[in-house]
Parts: structure tokens; sequence; C-alpha cells
């Protein structure tokens, strides 16, 4: 897929390697709370399967809260800003086709960390799953419904 000629542009210092991991944070538009939806939730993990299935990434863990995203991944092909800008053109799509409407989904550009060492990425994996108990959105992680995690 092609590359948007501004919005998905890398930044200058940012670097995408087959093979690394990453820690990715996207942020809905205006902070708006569209995955408080369980279903417009659903609409963004199809898209991260979708992801794991073309086999441009494996999933570690990600947890879909109601204004953003976390995603701990494995870059196999392609560049972080092709696999951002996948990830959130085609959520957004299917988000608005189920509101009927033709708003922004997401905030332009997205955050991302590279993880080196093992324990890194047990830890990262920790803090996604966790965040929706931080958040006091449930009392339990298994009660909340858009998470997941190879560990588990």
């Amino acid at each position: 897929m092609p590359i948007a000629a501004k919005g998905c542009r890398l930044r200058k210092a940012r670097v995408s390697e087959s093979g690394r991991i990453y820690l990715l944070t996207a942020v809905t538009h205006q902070r708006r709370p569209v995955f408080s939806d369980v279903h417009l939730g659903r609409q963004l993990v199809s898209q991260l399967r979708s992801a794991d299935e073309s086999a441009t990434v494996n999933s570690l863990a990600w947890v879909v809260m109601p204004d953003h995203l976390h995603w701990l991944v494995e870059l196999n092909q392609g560049t972080l800003a092709e696999l951002m800008c996948r990830i959130k053109s085609r959520s957004s799509r299917s988000i608005n086709l189920m509101l009927g409407d033709l708003g922004q989904v997401w905030q332009r550009g997205y955050y991302d960390r590279a993880l080196r060492k093992e324990e890194d990425i047990k830890d990262a994996a920790r803090y996604i799953v966790m965040n929706p108990l931080r958040a006091g959105l449930v009392k339990r992680i298994g009660d909340y419904p858009l998470w997941d995690a190879i560990w588990v």
C-alpha cells in the first residue's frame, strides 16, 4: 500500500528495522473515546489481526483503550509508517462506515519506541495489558474485552 503524500511520512530520525520489536501508541482525534463502543474497537482489532495474517508483523501484545491504542509488535516487513498508515486508514474507513460518518478518527502521527532487551519486552507487555486496570475501567483484566498478549 503506498504511503499518503503527507500524513504518514517518517519523521527524519525515525528508523524501521525488520526483526526489531516496537511499542507503538496511536491516539484518537481530540482524544475522543471512540473505542468505548466495543463494536468500534473490534474494527480496529480486525486490522491488527490482518497485519499479523499478512505477516507484516508479529503482534506480541495490544490493548485498545477508549481513546488510544498500545501495540507491541515485531516488525517483519515494510516500515512503521506504512504499518501505522494502513492500520489507521483502514480502521477509520470501517469505523466511519459503521457510524455513517466521514469524521477524523485518529490524530496525526504516532509514538514508537524500539525495545532492546527481553525483560523490556515483558515489562512493556505488562504495561500494555494493565492499562484498563490503571484507568479504572475494570477490576480484573479478564473483564476488559479489547486486549491480547501472546503470553496468555
